[in-house]
């Protein structure tokens, strides 16, 4: 394909067909960090930080965990 050509049918549909499993992960962090009852409090408290702050950040560390998870888990065996 050349640039300025429109995809083919084919090509498109073939990216479309990722039904791996592995990709309902992906709701993990983000249906986590909606849950109120986890930032319902001020104790325990890490480094001074209220349980609010740091749970950001152990946000991100699970959505990057995640990620990581299922792009590994998902690759095709070729594209190494």
């Amino acid at each position: 394909m050349t640039v300025g050509e429109p995809e083919t049918p084919r090509a498109a549909s073939s990216r479309a067909k990722d039904h791996s499993p592995w990709n309902w992960l992906l709701f993990v962090p983000i249906v986590v960090p909606l849950i109120p009852v986890l930032f319902n409090a001020d104790s325990p408290r890490l480094f001074g930080f209220p349980r609010f702050y740091w749970l950001q950040l152990a946000w991100i560390l699970l959505g990057v965990a995640t990620t990581t998870l299922v792009y590994r888990m998902t690759r095709k065996r070729g594209d190494q």
